[in-house]
């Protein structure tokens, strides 16, 4: 394959483009243009209108064509790793897109459109490595969301409609400078995150009955090594955000053990009812 524009000089062309396309093992039309030295976003490829998946990462794209949501058939995007700041209002007309990755780019909130609450058959979304402090209220709708990236930004608080999406397994806030309460009862008090600290937030619905308990406890100011007889809190690490929960602060297990036990609890629960 030819370097884009930008590594040789080489002009991408409609011809060399089609050649790039290959299918996966799922049947899907996938065309990888990553780490090409690419500069300004290829017309050529707003006529390959069939395309399934759509990799331009690791480039040096700085603006996105207008018509961008054109790409009906598209359900992959990858476009992390650029110098976009903003993205057009048409990418909401991409409502098949499953996948969106927007990683490591100079986005700030105000290049966010709220088109982005049309994309409601979206799954992931990544939106790490910004420069982002809000996101647009219109993402309630992102009814399928199972999993946001939103790390290395610059918010002090998650996003108020984190709480409304119930599919959310996994959102992943670390190295933001997030505001929490620390302790419990009167003695609350608002504290900063360090800018290095990982921080994983998950809804209620997604965590056992055990471990849900477990978290509610720490919430409501159990002191360290007091009467429950589990594990200890320590009482700095209370961690509270309205409407989700921050598992890691209760334990040194990551988030993915967690999903683990829920699932464990969950067939366990199946068994047993079948066993009766």
């Amino acid at each position: 394959m030819p370097k884009g524009k930008g590594a040789k000089g080489t002009k991408l062309t409609l011809k060399i483009v089609k050649k790039a396309i290959r299918m996966t093992p799922d049947g899907r039309r996938r065309l990888t243009l990553s780490n090409m030295g690419i500069t300004i976003f290829p017309k050529c490829l707003l006529k390959l209108t069939n395309l399934d998946e759509l990799d331009l990462s690791r480039n040096l794209i700085q603006n996105l064509p207008d018509n961008i949501g054109n790409f009906s058939s598209l359900r992959w995007l990858d476009l992390h790793s650029n110098k976009l700041e903003s993205v057009p209002e048409s990418i909401g007309n991409l409502v098949g897109l499953t996948h969106l990755n927007l990683s490591n780019n100079r986005l700030i909130s105000a290049g966010l459109p709220s088109t982005l609450g049309l994309l409601t058959s979206l799954k992931t979304l990544y939106l790490g490595m910004n420069q982002l402090d809000t996101l647009p209220s219109t993402m309630m709708a992102l009814d399928n969301l199972q999993e946001l990236g939103l790390f290395d930004n610059l918010f002090i608080n998650p996003p108020e409609f984190l709480k409304v999406l119930c599919n959310l397994t996994k959102v992943n806030m670390k190295r933001n400078p997030l505001s929490y309460v620390q302790g419990g009862g009167e003695g609350k008090q608002k504290e900063r995150s360090e800018p290095g600290e990982n921080v994983y937030l998950v809804h209620e619905s997604s965590l056992c009955r055990t471990c849900l308990k477990r978290c509610k406890e720490q919430r409501t100011g159990v002191p360290k090594g007091g009467g429950g007889g589990g594990d200890a809190f320590e009482e700095k690490r209370i961690r509270t955000y309205e409407g989700l929960i921050v598992p890691n602060s209760v334990a040194t297990i990551n988030q993915d053990v967690w999903r683990i036990r829920k699932m464990e609890h969950t067939n366990h629960q199946t068994a047993s009812q079948k066993s009766s």
